[in-house]
């Protein structure tokens, strides 16, 4: 088998393994593959020591309790929750998702997602999975909008005693493309109007504000222009352009977002169009507007 791909960790690991022992595991079937990883969790679960469960909990960036006062991020979510229009469908996530929900419609490596052992993955973005959910209301709906507010989990190290999960407040909106870029103006006044409102009433002090960029989309760009901006300007927090901006390009299609405080210092929330309901729908006429916003750093922020 080709280890092109492998990690230098795993190239360690099947060094060590007897010949053939990776032909193998690969030739298993589903169930069976799964079957053998829950025999040898299990096996592995049995020699744990109390001791060792009190150090993990300790060390362990996966385990570890957010430092935030669930009280207070209870009251600014209800809050959020209360200030969302009224056709916006709350929706409830499970804590796992089909593997594969990021990385089949995005450039998102496993790696930085935790796989569990029964074909899923722990959640790590609740806009891929409200993207989901939105292409399977699609077929019944002229168009779909969606909130969720979720803690996710994510493996890749953000260094120090960062937490690997936190909370985020999601939306997405998916609909189908009425041409000359006007579907796409009118997802992003939804979110954008609903993050100004949010933002105005609850981190006015903050200096909160709304980054826009267009990524290579002369439709957007002008619509931006000529609906967006004059629907949004005047407001207590502004929007702003961000051309420079190239984080989010190819993962973000047309036009990305980003939420701020403190004049733009501190990255609070991120979004974009995307591909997703399209890609998932088979149907290339489908538009998709995600946002997203870490309601833990605001109230970081914001309760100070």
């Amino acid at each position: 088998m080709d280890g092109g791909e492998l990690t230098d960790a795993e190239r360690r690991v099947w060094a060590a393994m007897p010949a053939g022992t990776r032909a193998a595991l690969a030739g298993l079937s589903g169930a069976d593959l799964r079957s053998l990883l829950l025999g040898v969790a299990r096996d592995r679960a049995a020699i744990v020591r109390p001791s060792e469960v009190v150090r993990r909990w300790r060390e362990d960036r996966f385990v570890r309790p957010a430092g935030v006062d669930p009280r207070v991020l209870a009251r600014m979510e209800a809050r959020m929750w209360q200030l969302l229009p009224a056709d916006v469908s709350g929706v409830e996530l499970s804590p796992v998702v089909p593997v594969g929900t990021c990385s089949a419609v995005g450039p998102v490596s496993q790696n930085r997602i935790v796989t569990t052992m029964r074909a899923s993955e722990v959640l790590s973005d609740p806009t891929n999975a409200l993207a989901v959910e939105a292409a399977v209301r699609r077929r019944g709906q002229s168009e779909v909008h969606l909130a969720a507010a979720h803690r996710v989990l994510r493996a890749q190290d953000f260094g120090g005693r960062a937490s690997a999960h936190f909370r985020l407040f999601a939306l997405v909106s998916s609909a189908r493309d009425s041409g000359s870029g006007v579907t796409q103006a009118r997802l992003l006044n939804r979110h954008l109007a609903y993050w100004q409102t949010v933002l105005t009433e609850l981190a006015p002090t903050v200096a909160p504000r709304l980054h826009v960029t267009t990524f290579d989309d002369d439709v957007v760009r002008e619509r931006l222009a000529d609906t967006v901006r004059p629907a949004l300007d005047g407001g207590v927090v502004p929007l702003v352009d961000e051309p420079e901006r190239r984080r989010g390009r190819g993962y973000y299609a047309g036009c990305a977002l980003r939420i701020t405080v403190l004049d733009g210092s501190l990255e609070i929330g991120d979004g974009g169009l995307t591909d997703w309901t399209a890609r998932l729908s088979g149907d290339a006429k489908e538009r998709c507007l995600v946002s997203c916003l870490a309601t833990e750093r605001l109230v970081d922020h914001v309760a100070r």
